[in-house]
């Protein structure tokens, strides 16, 4: 059986590069969700990620239901919160925000949530969420109550990606946050993934294809993309599945 897992630790092996679109249910528009997802149908999208910072209770379940009547492609809970959990996904990232030394988000939360994703037929994927000075406050910053790792400071960066690799933890996840103006640095993804061996993602400031294929070029597996959406819909005119973005090296 090839998980939602496997399927990305392939793509690191075989340099496969995934594309995920984030839905935000508190920033969706649930009457137009079904013309949103067929652009990411045409688009190329591997996945699909649901979830935000902050999530009225119920709303993702919604959004989720939604979601799976207009696609088959993975759909994964991005979830701030234990509330925003639904049963209807395909997955989870069960992720830890070592980048701060808040327990609410590096174990408080995970607990509260065993007993929902005991009772779900959820892939469980944990993941090393790692929050990046973007050059703005972000939603998850004020949310978490914590502050971002400094984006200069490279070998702590790559310290924190490789405590939660000793950790046992499935993924990496850099994240500039949600409106970012700035991406992460490629010197700074292509260090950490030189280092670990899981499988690298990278999201937040990301906003045309030349900022996805450095993303690419420099060790990242999987690319998210949310904001650019919201601001753009057009964007997705460049996304479309004829065009290649394999990285040129």
């Amino acid at each position: 059986m090839n998980t939602i897992y496997q399927h990305i630790k392939n793509a690191r092996v075989n340099k496969e590069k995934l594309l995920a679109v984030l839905i935000d249910p508190d920033k969706v528009d649930i009457n137009e969700l079904q013309g949103f997802v067929q652009k990411v149908n045409q688009s190329i999208a591997t996945h699909i990620f649901v979830g935000g910072s902050k999530v009225e209770e119920g709303v993702t379940q919604l959004v989720v239901q939604q979601i799976k009547k207009y696609t088959t492609l993975p759909l994964v809970l991005f979830p701030g919160d234990e509330s925003q959990i639904s049963n209807d996904a395909d997955g989870i990232l069960f992720l830890s925000l070592l980048s701060g030394r808040n327990t609410e988000y590096l174990i408080d939360q995970h607990v509260r949530a065993v007993p929902k994703l005991l009772d779900s037929n959820l892939e469980i994927i944990s993941t090393s969420y790692l929050l990046i000075d973007g050059g703005t406050e972000t939603s998850t910053q004020k949310v978490s109550n914590t502050k971002p790792l400094d984006k200069n400071n490279q070998d702590l960066i790559i310290n924190t990606a490789l405590a939660g690799q000793f950790l046992g933890h499935q993924l990496i996840y850099l994240e500039a946050g949600s409106g970012a103006n700035t991406p992460i640095f490629s010197d700074t993804i292509k260090q950490v993934y030189n280092k670990v061996s899981i499988p690298l993602i990278v999201g937040g400031g990301i906003s045309n294809i030349e900022q996805i294929e450095k993303a690419y070029n420099s060790g990242a597996t999987m690319v998210v993309i949310g904001t650019a959406f919201e601001r753009d819909i057009s964007f997705f005119n460049e996304l479309k599945k004829e065009r290649n973005l394999n990285p040129s090296t």
